[in-house]
């Protein structure tokens, strides 16, 4: 097992950072992106998960994928205003955006507490349920957010480099050669869906924490029901972006449609609304 680097190639003159990750993303399936996150919202998402972990007394998995000393709260956009600056920090959506496209959706969001003593997780891949035809474009976008720093000794997720290339996704019984990510507090790691990964086995005596965000076309179905997940009050109150992002929008001007508007003007009836017909020409 290797050890992934932290930062995207240097890359070519004039290229940026979101351009370096995106590259590293569809040559390699993955890149580290160190230092994306603000250390003050690193912060209050530690305090915000912390304080939603006591209060809905949330247990460990039960069996060896969710995780047997491991912890999640799915729904994470929900539960603290904290979380809506997860999915539309814009140096992180900007590389989604590249990857998948401008009406890109949210397909769920989770934090993930891994304790000392949890095995490693089985390989898998994220857009697995899709059925896609495979090798192909990517249909769905993971960014992992490094909330505690990622290391060998503490399960930092498993990869398969070139993976996504892959015709298949893996089998009871593959065991190919991984690369463990190590990366620091406030770093993201962004992967193809259709990358082979697994959380790493916590061999050190503290807890891994991150948030896994996942994003996919937007033609697709998401992985957590975001139209009845939240409350139509509260996604009145969202950024435009990020109400797009769960569901409140179009495709390509046609597909999610209400009555032939926006399904945003249900939440504001002030929202843009170009629809397709109005693209039609005679």
């Amino acid at each position: 097992m290797g050890e992934v680097k932290r930062t995207a190639d240097p890359g070519g003159p004039g290229e940026d950072a979101a351009t370096r990750i995106v590259r590293a993303v569809r040559e390699d399936g993955f890149a580290v992106a160190p230092g994306l996150v603000p250390e003050p919202l690193v912060a209050g998402l530690l305090r915000a998960i912390d304080a939603q972990l006591d209060a809905l007394d949330v247990p460990f998995g039960e069996n060896p994928f969710l995780g047997e000393r491991t912890r999640r709260i799915f729904n994470l956009l929900a539960r603290d205003p904290v979380f809506r600056e997860v999915p539309i920090l814009p140096a992180a959506l900007a590389v989604v955006e590249a990857l998948l496209d401008p009406e890109c959706l949210l397909s769920s969001m989770t934090a993930i507490e891994m304790h000392p003593g949890q095995a490693a997780q089985s390989l898998h891949c994220d857009d697995g349920s899709h059925g896609l035809p495979r090798p192909g474009r990517p249909w769905g976008v993971v960014a992992i957010w490094a909330l505690s720093d990622f290391t060998r000794a503490n399960g930092g997720t498993r990869v398969v480099p070139g993976s996504h290339r892959f015709d298949r996704i893996p089998r009871r019984g593959d065991d190919p050669e991984t690369t463990a990510v190590e990366m620091p507090a406030g770093s993201v790691l962004f992967y193809d869906a259709g990358l082979w990964h697994g959380g790493g086995a916590n061999a050190s005596d503290a807890r891994r924490l991150g948030i896994v965000v996942n994003y996919c076309a937007g033609f697709l179905r998401q992985e957590e029901c975001q139209l009845l997940a939240l409350p139509r009050e509260q996604v009145a109150a969202f950024p435009s972006r990020l109400r797009r992002l769960v569901g409140y929008g179009t495709y390509r001007g046609l597909l999610g449609h209400v009555d032939r508007q926006s399904p945003e003007r249900l939440v504001d009836p002030a929202a843009p609304s170009e629809m397709v017909w109005s693209r039609i020409r005679r």
